[in-house]
């Protein structure tokens, strides 16, 4: 658990986590390959993919590149936040605050009162053409200050807020300037300052809570604890016949649909760059497909302790209490019957806790990857994931045994021999 709150510590934006997840599999052996060169690649070999610096994916090729199955696991590395604008600074009165826009679904109120600071990229014009500099002011440096009772008598009853007012951080005194602390903290000149992609994060990152140390609290568990434990579940398998498959998408909390998201060709292109580097037949990606399973692997909701009734009576979820199965009759979620079916033969045979979750029939849960993943790579899937509490808030609570469940789970999906596992027609 200490590992994994390690890494949230320092994944405070999509292109930071994507940064930590490349570290991981760069010491685990992999190799990586830029999309803009040509793919060599050799059987029983270990890759990964990295697109705008904040998707990653990687994969082991196997044996046989003409006799194999695709096993995927899916997550994403971005979360709800609140995104820095162009033209950011605002003088109000005798404060000086940025000009921020909502990215995601947060919950507002979640970022009220509490340190925050800056983190993401910027690039920076040099002699030598664009820098793009993974960037964080690791300090606190930002508020945005709550209304106070006084003020507002009414704030206990609920509070309408609007994300161009009330969102808004407080960054220092009247001529206080964000270009002059990015400048500052690179050591470059304000005017080589060419633009940036700049995120609130909470300051907070981590601690272990409970009677018994049962659960975590920490930013963006949603999803970085999918991306994280499926990422060690891939690598702890060792099964060379499958292509298994490892990816966290970035701009999941907006749709997936940009050139780095599960709507792009990011996943789909690179399996066949893969295939037809490794001298596949014509038929062997399909076949592949077919025989293959993909799994979307993103938070859930458990019960909440002080809204009980929010839930389905029979299909509701529990923090330490396993993996989560998502099902939803309109596909928000991919599972179904059969994928159902093979997940569950999987965990069953490796002794791995699961659990059953569909929302209330007249409460709108979200929805995830999957679906959007499957009109590039159109493959079985199942849509996973673990039980949270205050998804979307800037602090989030999660379990602290259902990470390793998760591990364990992975891991054992990728090395299972799913080809000829379903019976009958």
């Amino acid at each position: 658990m200490q590992d994994f709150l390690n890494f949230i510590n320092k994944a405070k934006t999509q292109y930071h986590a994507t940064y930590e997840l490349s570290q991981i599999l760069k010491s685990s052996g992999y190799t990586l390959i830029n999309e803009d060169d040509d793919y060599n690649l050799k059987p029983n070999s270990k890759y990964y993919v990295i697109r705008n610096n904040s998707s990653i994916l990687a994969f082991k090729t196997p044996n046989d590149i003409n006799n194999t199955v695709l096993k995927i696991v899916a997550s994403h590395t971005d979360s709800p936040t609140l995104k820095v604008k162009p033209n950011n600074m605002l003088t109000l009165s005798n404060y000086s605050s940025l000009n921020v826009e909502v990215y995601g679904g947060p919950i507002y109120s979640s970022f009220f009162d509490r340190p925050l600071s800056l983190a993401g990229r910027v690039f920076t014009n040099t002699k030598d053409g664009i820098k793009e500099n993974l960037f964080d002011i690791d300090r606190d440096l930002l508020v945005i200050p709550n209304e106070c009772i006084h003020f507002n008598r009414d704030v206990n009853s609920g509070k309408n807020y609007n994300p161009q007012i009330d969102l808004i951080p407080l960054l220092g005194v009247k001529d206080s300037k964000l270009d002059t602390i990015i400048a500052n903290e690179l050591n470059v000149k304000e005017e080589d300052i060419l633009s940036y992609d700049l995120q609130v994060y909470n300051r907070f990152r981590g601690s272990v809570i409970g009677a018994n140390k049962e659960y975590f609290m920490a930013p963006q568990i949603d999803n970085l604890e999918s991306a994280y434990a499926t990422l060690y579940g891939f690598l702890k398998s060792s099964d060379e016949s499958s292509f298994n498959v490892w990816v966290a998408f970035d701009n999941e909390e907006v749709g997936s649909g940009t050139k780095q998201g599960a709507h792009s060709d990011f996943l789909s292109a690179n399996l066949k760059r893969a295939f037809t580097s490794l001298n596949a037949s014509n038929e062997a990606y399909y076949q592949a497909i077919a025989k293959g399973i993909l799994v979307s692997c993103d938070n859930a909701h458990a019960v909440h302790p002080n809204d009980i009734g929010k839930t389905d009576s029979l299909n509701k979820v529990f923090m330490n209490e396993g993996i989560v199965i998502k099902h939803n009759a309109n596909q928000a979620y991919t599972t179904d019957g059969l994928t159902a079916a093979i997940i569950k033969k999987i965990f069953k045979d490796n002794n791995i806790k699961y659990q059953d979750f569909t929302n209330r029939s007249d409460v709108r849960g979200g929805s995830t990857l999957g679906a959007i993943s499957l009109q590039n790579v159109s493959i079985k899937s199942v849509d996973i994931g673990l039980a949270q509490l205050a998804m979307h808030s800037a602090c989030e609570t999660a379990g602290t045994k259902d990470l390793d469940t998760l591990v364990r789970g992975m891991q054992a999906f990728y090395d299972y021999k799913i080809s000829g596992l379903v019976k009958g027609k």
